[in-house]
This record gives structure tokens, sequence and C-alpha cells, in this order.
């Protein structure tokens, strides 16, 4: 099929709850994709966030190329060696007790409110607790995950959603203590918000939750499935603030491309469920456990977190330059290469004009804001090149 056949089918065969651009990527090439038609595009998306390696990695093919060779699928009734191995690696560079694989970060979501609403049974006999969440924060598309997303447009076709959740403001923690009483058994927050604009959590904020967690016996749980793994400079962001969470959740570049998630928990919070409380058939199969082992052996091979820091400081620098040079930026954030750069007017038709125009993939985050997720595999050059690109789209 040509490339508007596959369009036009696309739009009659697949259900319809995505506004595409009309591009057929076909495959990829380091940081670089390539259509149908054979253009090259410089990926600053990464399959928003997902590949962390980016494309076409000799070294991670070759654990899938092996594990396709052996095994697949056995279900979690037996146990497999690569889920142990991943296991094993994920809760060394995280500090964790406890690791679940699942299929997404929205389940991985799911997994995590299931710890807290468990635990807090557990100490207290009664089904009455009440979760914080953050205001304009985002979490996935499931009804639990869209019930601690603070975003009225995403929930308010599928209310009534789980109730018991109360949004504080972020970056707000007097707004976070109002909230707290006696039916409160979990914070949960992005260490750095990323749908809902690029903003980290400010130092004096995730201290100051974890002290409220601590004093009121709260498990404070961070999202890290799209600034963990190494994207804000450090394997995941929380370990830039002297944090650790009770409960964490990852995703995105934990597989490159390989759908895995995971939720851990330390201490109470990882002796929370038992056995009948939690499953799934396809997580943690020896499939994509396999590619996530090889891409943490990556990750801490090519110090590929460090990397990203000094990369980051780059493209800030870079996105700041610009910034002076462009009437059109009202502001650059963010950590590591996770940044924002949030205009004056509405971001969508300048992120479709750098793509269709410029061969330039960037997404955004929120109605005004460019959200910069490139592979961490990202030089010098390819923030150079893409600043060339997305000054034209900005300027012409």
């Amino acid at each position: 099929m040509n490339k508007q056949q596959i369009i036009d089918e696309a739009e009659h065969t697949l259900y319809k709850t995505y506004n595409r651009y009309p591009v057929v990527f076909d495959h990829g090439k380091g940081v670089h994709l390539y259509d149908s038609d054979g253009q090259e595009y410089l990926d600053f998306g990464a399959g928003i966030a997902v590949m962390g390696l980016g494309y076409d990695d000799e070294e991670y093919k070759e654990a899938l190329k092996d594990q396709i060779d052996k095994l697949l699928h056995v279900s979690n009734l037996f146990y497999n060696q690569p889920s142990v191995e991943a296991g094993e690696k994920l809760l060394k560079v995280s500090g964790m007790d406890r690791v679940f694989f699942t299929n997404s970060g929205t389940e991985a979501i799911e997994g995590a409110l299931k710890i807290a609403i468990r635990h807090a049974y557990n100490k207290t006999g009664s089904h009455d607790h009440e979760i914080i969440a953050m205001k304009n924060s985002f979490h996935g598309r499931s009804l639990g995950a869209l019930s601690v997303t603070g975003n009225d447009h995403y929930q308010e076709p599928f209310k009534p959603l789980l109730p018991g959740i109360r949004f504080a403001e972020f970056n707000n923690l007097d707004s976070v203590k109002a909230l707290v009483n006696e039916k409160t058994c979990a914070i949960l927050m992005e260490t750095i918000q990323g749908e809902g604009g690029i903003y980290p959590a400010s130092e004096e904020f995730l201290k100051g939750v974890r002290k409220l967690c601590d004093d009121n016996g709260i498990l404070l749980m961070l999202d890290e499935i799209q600034c963990g793994m190494g994207r804000s400079g450090k394997m995941f962001a929380w370990q830039w603030y002297d944090v650790v969470p009770d409960v964490m959740t990852v995703a995105k570049a934990l597989g490159n491309g390989v759908p895995i998630g995971a939720f851990l928990a330390k201490g109470e919070a990882a002796a929370a469920m038992v056995p009948g409380d939690h499953g799934t058939t396809y997580g943690g199969n020896p499939f994509v456990t396999a590619a996530a082992s090889r891409v943490l052996d990556i990750f801490e091979k090519r110090d590929i977190p460090g990397h990203a820091a000094e990369i980051g400081e780059y493209l800030k620098e870079k996105l700041e330059e610009l910034k002076s040079r462009c009437s059109l930026i009202a502001d650059c954030r963010g950590k590591g290469l996770i940044q924002g750069v949030e205009l004056t007017v509405p971001a969508g038709p300048v992120v479709t004009k750098a793509l269709l125009e410029e061969k330039l993939v960037l997404i955004t985050a929120g109605e005004k804001i460019i959200r910069f997720v490139p592979p961490l595999v990202i030089e010098k050059e390819d923030v150079d090149e893409m600043i060339k690109r997305l000054e034209k789209a900005l300027m012409n």
C-alpha cells in the first residue's frame, strides 16, 4: 500500500480516538525516523519519551532476537529467568524492595493505587480512605488513572470516577497540608509534571510532602513514567531531591519500544498485597523483561543518565538562546532531556508545521507548550539541527 492507502485504511479500520498527522513512518535509525516515501525526520519526541536508546540499536535488538528464539510467554503461573534478572536490576537502581511488571504506565498507576488502598485497609480494616493527587497532572486513561488525573477535560465524559480523590496544587505545600486528614492514605504526584506543561517539583515542595507523609503515616507515590529512566539526568527524577518514595511507577523508556511498565514499593508498602490481590496475563513475560533487562544493562554501561544530564543542559541553553531571538517563546523550563517551551500562541500549529515542512518531530504538552523528550542518545549536533528547524517553524 502507498502512503494514502495506509492512511485511508487506518481511518476506516482503527478506532477514531487519535487525531493523527498525515505521515506514515516506516523505520528508524539512531535519532532519525524515515517515512514511507523515504524522507528523513529528526525525532525529538521519541514515541512520547519511549525510545530512550533511539532506533535500531544493535545491542538492544540482539537481546530481543535471542529471546524470540527461546520463549515469548508462559504466564505468571511459572517462573522465568528474564523477569527475575530485570527485576533485580530495577530494584538495584531504584532502591525499592519489590517490583511488579505491567504492560503499560497506566497499568502501573492502577497497581500503585491498589497498593495504597490495600495498605490502608491492612492498617485500619476500613474502606473509607482518601488519596491526594495534583491538579494539572496526568497519570493515564483507564478509569482509575483518570480518577487521579487533575484535568477536567480528560475526566468529564467518564464520571463518576473513583471516590475519595482530592486535588492539591502542585508545588504548593500548604494546599497539600490543607487536604490531609485521618482518611488520607497516600499522596500521588509526578516528580516532573509532563502532560501538564513540564513543571519540575521544587525541592522545598517534594521534601515537604515527604515529611508530611512521614509525620502522618501516609504513602508517598511518585509517577516516574515519563520523567524516569534517565530522562532527567538521573535514573529517576526523585534522586535529584534526596527523597525516596514508598511507591513509584515506571514505563516508557524501560522497554525502549516494547510495551512494559512496573510499579515498585518499599517497606510496608512492599508487603501490602498478598497472592490473589493483583495479576496480569502478559505482564513480566520473558520477551518484554529480556528487553528491559538489556535496556538497564545499556543504561549502566553507557551512562545514559549522565549523557542526558550533559546534553540536557546544552538543550536548555540553546532553547533559552532561541527564546531571546523569538518573541513567540514566553518561557523555557525542564530538567535534563525533558524540556518544555511555552509559547504565546497555540503550540499545535507550530508542531504540525515543524513536522510537515521542516521534518522535525515534536509533541505538545497542553495548549501552548512544546515538549522536548528526544531519544536520550542525542548529541549536541542534533540539538543544533533541531534549533535550526524549530526556528524556521516559529519565524516563517
